[in-house]
């Protein structure tokens, strides 16, 4: 399919033609939900911890005596029905990683792409260049176009000036091609891709087959 190029100074810049096997699928929900599921756990530092009974720093002698008192009996201070206590059952560090087979992981990008194309959320831009490194010149420039929140991904290599002047512009992502993951482009209402990053798109899922 023949989607419009566009230019940073919102000028036509002619068509590119798209994938179907990358960007023609039929978009399931399914396959996006567990891939970010999977991007979402995986992310978590499972640093969390508690201290446990044997931990805590406390007295260990006997609160009080084991009979006569008429209340319940205890043995010191750290068990976790008292202040300053151990925590039952609390948190340890853990990873929460999960599997996820590396052909879903990619099927699931395909789906991705192939959703924002069918919602009509993708642009693709010429190049993602801005020679003087300028934020109000490049600001000027996504509020002609509309961009206001959006993830952009350009070739292997950034362009210096463009990433200087996108990363103080709120709710805009910038990322080279091989960090483009399904979780930002969701979370993102447009994707821009360049001319640079379709190609490495297409190289990179060179013999894919329309699947679904």
């Amino acid at each position: 399919m023949k989607v419009d190029v566009t230019t940073l100074a919102a000028a036509n810049a002619g068509t590119v033609e798209l994938s179907d096997a990358i960007f023609g699928l039929s978009p399931r929900p399914d396959l996006i939900q567990r891939m970010i599921r999977y991007q979402l756990a995986k992310r978590r530092a499972g640093t969390h911890f508690s201290q446990d009974r044997s931990l805590v720093n406390v007295t260990g002698k006997k609160v009080y005596r084991q009979k006569g008192t008429g209340g319940a009996r205890h043995g010191d201070r750290s068990a976790p029905q008292y202040r300053g206590g151990g925590k039952a059952f609390g948190p340890k560090p853990r990873d929460h990683a999960i599997e996820l087979p590396k052909k879903v992981r990619a099927l699931a990008l395909r789906h991705a792409l192939s959703a924002k194309l069918k919602a009509g959320e993708v642009v693709v831009l010429d190049k993602a260049e801005a020679a003087d490194g300028k934020t109000s010149a490049l600001r000027a420039q996504f509020a002609k176009l509309d961009w206001n929140n959006v993830l952009i991904i350009d070739g292997a290599e950034l362009e210096v000036g463009f990433v200087r002047a996108a990363r103080n512009l709120p709710n805009i992502d910038v990322l080279p091609v091989q960090g483009i993951n399904v979780y930002d482009i969701i979370r993102r209402r447009k994707l821009v891709l360049t001319k640079a990053a379709i190609a490495a798109l297409e190289e990179r899922f060179a013999g894919a087959e329309s699947k679904q």
